[in-house]
């Protein structure tokens, strides 16, 4: 009964610029961390950046300076915006949160992802 649906993907050129966002809806009590991952061709998903209901955030290395998390928590929704794209940027990226709800306690969920391709 929960929901993450990203948007906001699509193709860039190198140095571009996108806003993924992500909303949850459903049976939410509480939001905990949020976060943006991402899968490129042939590796493995990783972490791209977090961030708490408080506010604290978390960038993975190759991002930092880059990309900025932010959320609105009235909105039950989480952003990221992606500055001075690169090619190996290049991946699916999925919205995971951590919600509690009545039903099954804290637990984790994901969005269906959104390609993002920076190209020129």
């Amino acid at each position: 009964q929960v929901q993450l649906v990203e948007s906001g993907g699509g193709l860039v050129q190198p140095g571009g610029s996108l806003t993924l966002s992500c909303a949850a809806s459903g049976s939410i009590f509480t939001i905990n961390d949020m976060g943006w991952y991402r899968r490129a061709p042939g590796k493995q998903r990783e972490l791209v950046a977090t961030i708490t209901n408080g506010g604290s955030t978390k960038y993975a290395d190759s991002v930092k300076g880059r990309f900025t998390i932010s959320r609105d928590n009235a909105k039950n929704t989480v952003y990221l915006q992606m500055n001075s794209l690169k090619p190996e940027d290049t991946a699916v990226y999925f919205c995971n949160a951590d919600i509690f709800n009545a039903f099954r306690g804290t637990s984790a969920y994901w969005g269906q992802g959104t390609q993002v391709t920076v190209s020129a």
